[in-house]
């Protein structure tokens, strides 16, 4: 029997992988989308998706509205629910704590309420991140304590524990994943990895003379939003809700990232980077590190891309998108 799907986020990088995947697994896939002006917030990731797209279904809301989230719900009857919409970004979270506290850290209440209502029987997804351990000694385990050091992380930490709580409350299937950092092609423009891998294929093409960063000291587990896509969808046919961290295991810094990308189009990283005091955080992390053996044992799952591949990948696509674009000029 055809298994339903319902994503919020589903146009974000994290949502448009899973999309994919479980279009390919002949799912039946709705997913929401919040009204926005904003280019930011367009359709270009779910343009990519090639297969099935008869079988995606869009949907206009907001995890702010309940009313709207338990109609859509209850109209669909989801097998499976997951939550990955967010205002997602670390560093805007401070300048928008409070509204990263509705969307990151209520939204997911509002979900959990609405399935609760109108669909007991469906399996719900949380996105946990890697941030709510903030502080806290690499690595970081599934029993590693919390001590989130932004809005962002406080919010995702909220999410985190009202899931954990309707698990144990109500007996719903609620499984949080605790994903470390994850980037792709996909990445918002917004993001450390995408700003380097963008500002490379400018500075490549004698568009652009520097890159501007805050801390290039700080360190990340970075693996391939595509991967992680896959431990989302394994964590929810499992015959038992559980959390899971998600990683690579290794940690890389962002001048790593940056020497990496600069070496793939033939430069060197320090000729072009500067430092920026003014873009750093009022309170940062300074590294997170996943042990996520438990993920691979129960679940089977480990990452397919390294590191190296990764950033490569992002950089190609990045020249890409600019030559495309000065083709499309030039026609223009």
């Amino acid at each position: 029997m055809q298994k339903v799907a319902f994503i919020t986020g589903v146009n974000g990088q994290d949502g448009s992988y899973l999309a994919e995947l479980l279009l390919e697994k002949d799912y039946e896939v709705y997913g929401l989308l919040r009204r926005s002006s904003s280019p930011l917030h367009s359709n270009w990731r779910l343009d990519q998706i090639k297969t099935g797209r008869e079988r995606l279904h869009l949907r206009y809301g907001d995890v702010t509205d309940g009313v709207s989230l338990r109609q859509q719900i209850e109209e669909i009857q989801p097998d499976e629910v997951y939550n990955l919409a967010a205002q997602s970004d670390v560093g805007i979270s401070f300048g928008v704590a409070e509204q990263t506290a509705e969307v990151t850290g209520l939204g997911a209440l509002r979900v959990l309420e609405a399935i609760r209502a109108a669909a007991p029987q469906a399996k719900f997804y949380q996105a946990s991140s890697s941030e709510m351990f903030g502080l806290s000694a690499p690595p970081q385990n599934e029993d590693t304590r919390f001590h989130p050091r932004s809005p962002y992380g406080c919010a995702k930490t909220y999410a985190h524990h009202v899931t954990v709580n309707y698990r144990e409350a109500y007996g719903i299937f609620a499984a949080s994943g605790i994903l470390f950092n994850h980037e792709s092609p996909r990445r918002g423009e917004n993001f450390v990895t995408r700003k380097i891998t963008k500002a490379v294929a400018a500075i490549a093409a004698g568009w652009q003379d520097e890159l501007r960063l805050g801390n290039l000291e700080a360190k990340r587990d970075w693996g391939f939003a595509g991967d992680y896509a896959e431990a989302m969808w394994l964590m929810l046919q499992q015959s038992e809700p559980a959390d899971y961290v998600i990683g690579t295991g290794e940690a890389h810094s962002v001048r790593d990232f940056c020497e990496l990308a600069f070496a793939e189009v033939g430069l060197d990283w320090q000729n072009y980077v500067r430092h920026d005091p003014k873009l750093k955080r009022p309170a940062d992390v300074d590294c997170l590190v996943a042990d996520a053996s438990k993920a691979y044992q129960i679940l089977g799952w480990k990452p397919q891309l390294s590191f190296e591949q990764l950033v490569a990948e992002m950089v190609r696509s990045d020249q890409q998108l600019l030559r495309d674009y000065q083709l499309n000029s030039l026609d223009g």
